[in-house]
């Protein structure tokens, strides 16, 4: 089984650029056209107030504080609504701006500039919101607990369709990606173990860990996840290598301790990440037990969007 690239080794701008070579960044984006402009790409509204086309600037500006992600979508989605437009960044992926501060200059053709208004401003605005809401838990751990190792990742509770973008927007605010999909690593989950007794869930594991690592798909890990101490010690009788990640679901912080006593004396190198209702007034505690990872459905599923308008200028 060849080892799948990291996304989190990756720099924004490379993962973006890997994100948008799978196409599924120009699926969604040609969608967003067409859900907007019909399928006669058309702005009925500015086509009747602006019978002459004219040259306009406008910026994209935040109405309220946030940390900034979905700039480098722009290039692309200009590319498939059409016209001519350029954008200049005030600002990049990833930085913490202020209200009122601009983050992006576009200059081109009104009625252009008019039809990709709406489209624009909801993906920087709902990937911002995820980026803001993401670098907050980070924060969070950073402020309460100082000196921990664990990570704060993302899920597969994305909006449909959104998934990529969302987990670069999660990158931007400091976290990391989990598995991008069913595809690309193995995570044996409670349904996955449904009916087995305790004693057989060992060798359960252990079989299917085996048939993944002789397939030839890519995979960035392999985990499995524990609901209980007594299953987490059975996946701790594992031979060593055999899983990457146990995953410690819906425990509490003290179980979680025990967790973590019993595989730095049994299986020290292998990885523990806590999940199952984190929030950001657990997340601390949580990060202090010593698990390695805590991933949160929250980023992405609890985000709101941010406040981002456009103004054109006079």
């Amino acid at each position: 089984m060849p080892p799948a690239s990291d996304p989190n080794e990756l720099s924004l701008e490379d993962l973006y650029a890997s994100f948008a070579e799978t196409g599924l960044v120009r699926r969604l984006l040609e969608l967003t056209r067409d859900e907007d402009l019909g399928p006669d790409r058309l702005d009925a509204t500015t086509e009747a107030t602006h019978e002459g086309d004219r040259p306009a600037a406008a910026r994209i500006v935040f109405r309220q504080a946030g940390v900034v992600s979905g700039l480098a979508i722009l290039p692309d989605l200009i590319e498939v609504f059409g016209g001519d437009i350029s954008s200049k960044p005030l600002a990049h992926d990833g930085q913490a701006v202020g209200e009122g501060e601009p983050v992006c200059g576009l200059r081109g053709s009104t009625h252009a500039i008019l039809r990709l208004e709406r489209t624009a401003l909801n993906l920087v605005a709902r990937l911002s919101g995820v980026a803001t809401r993401t670098s907050a838990f980070v924060d969070e751990i950073a402020r309460a607990a100082p000196g921990v190792k664990a990570r704060v990742l993302d899920t597969r509770k994305t909006t449909p369709g959104l998934r990529l973008l969302e987990k670069y927007a999660v990158r931007c605010g400091g976290g990391l990606c989990h598995r991008l999909g069913l595809h690309d690593a193995l995570l044996i989950k409670d349904n996955h173990l449904a009916g087995l007794a305790l004693h057989e869930i060992t060798a359960f594991v252990a079989a299917a860990a085996a048939r993944a690592r002789l397939s030839s798909s890519p995979l960035q890990f392999i985990e499995a996840e524990a609901d209980t101490l007594e299953q987490f010690d059975a996946l701790l009788d594992l031979p060593p290598g055999t899983i990457d990640v146990v995953l410690l679901d819906n425990m509490t912080p003290e179980v979680m301790r025990d967790a973590v006593r019993g595989r730095d004396a049994r299986a020290p190198a292998l990885q523990l990440e806590a999940s199952g209702g984190v929030r950001l007034d657990t997340i601390a505690e949580i990060a202090r037990t010593g698990v390695d990872r805590i991933s949160v459905g929250g980023l992405t599923h609890q985000a709101v969007s941010l406040d981002v308008a456009l103004e054109i200028e006079p």
